[in-house]
């Protein structure tokens, strides 16, 4: 099929996308929906409309605070299991929506492919979800043993109705021992993802970094960097290890793709943060420049 047939046929698929919408929901979405070729002069998507303010319930590819937490700091982070803490349908959307390869065995060491959600109801909402989050944590651990922690991910009806996260995950933490971080990250917070990164990287900071279980036995080298802001989407992180480990550094942390939770406690320790996504990751690299 040549360009010419494409764009009309390509036409056709977006009014029929928009005629599932009501009336005004898709008169507001034909705004972010064009079509064009590589040899389309016209310019056709020149008018799409991008970084307005998400639409809940509309999901999009870029995304709200949640995404930001849940899809880019957290999710990637291997060993650790992360809980959509809302109704199945976010859950769903960032476990399946990016391609951070990891090394690893899934379901036994490393969880990055997987789905953890407490799977809101209509019930939930009214009387809230508290006691099913401490109930899928404790089955997490029973399924799971190897995992090395677990957080909270909350969508946007956890802040809405007022659940105390926090509570619950610091009265696991200290039931189960193990590090249990409740990030409140609710998709309406943030305009796009950023605001997601930010809260995220607040967390690391308060709860993760002041954890010195695996500081005291590690043996620092003048060599010592850390990646920072690299996810591993498609592997790019595994080629940046290799050409730094080439030049004789030593890579002790990549953040957050294909790390560990130890990775991220013991980053303080580098000697220099290499930092490739300067949007998700300068709120935490300043602060370990102030504080480390």
């Amino acid at each position: 099929m040549g360009p010419e047939n494409l764009v009309p046929e390509m036409k056709a698929v977006v009014e029929e996308v928009l005629k599932s919408y009501p009336e005004k929901t898709a008169k507001n979405r034909a705004k972010h929906l064009g079509v064009g070729s590589p040899d389309d002069e016209t310019k056709t998507c020149a008018g799409v409309q991008s970084n307005k303010k998400t639409v809940p319930g509309v999901m999009s590819q870029r995304g709200c605070a949640y995404a930001g937490s849940r899809g880019v700091v957290w999710g990637p982070i291997k060993d650790m299991i992360h809980i959509s803490h809302g109704p199945i349908g976010c859950g769903q959307y960032s476990r399946a929506g990016r391609r951070n390869y990891y090394i690893g065995t899934t379901g036994v060491d490393t969880f990055v492919t997987m789905n953890f959600s407490t799977d809101y109801q209509e019930k939930d909402i009214v009387f809230g979800g508290d006691k099913k989050l401490k109930a899928a944590m404790a089955e997490i651990d029973e399924l799971f043993p190897l995992n090395n922690g677990i957080s909270i991910q909350s969508e946007c009806p956890i802040g809405l109705i007022g659940d105390d996260i926090q509570a619950v995950a610091k009265a696991y933490k200290k039931e189960s021992g193990k590090p249990t971080v409740a990030v409140s990250c609710e998709g309406f917070r943030g305009v796009s993802q950023s605001l997601g990164h930010h809260i995220a990287n607040d967390m690391i900071r308060d709860e993760v970094l002041p954890d010195n279980s695996y500081k005291k036995d590690f043996e620092s080298t003048p060599y010592d960097v850390a990646i920072i802001g690299d996810y591993n989407i498609g592997g790019d992180a595994w080629s940046s290890r290799i050409l730094l480990e080439e030049m004789g550094l030593r890579v002790i942390a990549q953040w957050s793709g294909d790390a560990t939770y130890k990775e991220l406690t013991i980053a303080p320790k580098a000697k220099i943060n290499l930092l490739h996504c300067y949007r998700s990751m300068n709120y935490v690299v300043r602060h370990m420049e102030q504080e480390f």
